[in-house]
């Protein structure tokens, strides 16, 4: 299902699945939070989930077929 989504949505998904911060994950990435949340926002409505923890149990039944 994470064909779907832009390299820049599917690493700022992954690192929301690590459990960092929207904030965190900015910082990390040299980006506003603001962009973080864009693009979170983006993947949840490709993945058809709603919140992070939907999008935290989709990878690990990917990860574990």
């Amino acid at each position: 299902p994470f064909v779907a989504l832009t390299r820049r949505e599917h690493d700022i998904a992954l690192l929301a699945c690590e459990r960092l911060t929207n904030q965190e994950i900015a910082d990390r990435m040299f980006l506003s939070r603001k962009t973080v949340e864009s693009h979170l926002s983006h993947a949840y409505d490709k993945l058809n989930v709603s919140r992070r923890g939907d999008l935290i149990a989709l990878l690990d039944q990917y990860r574990n077929g």
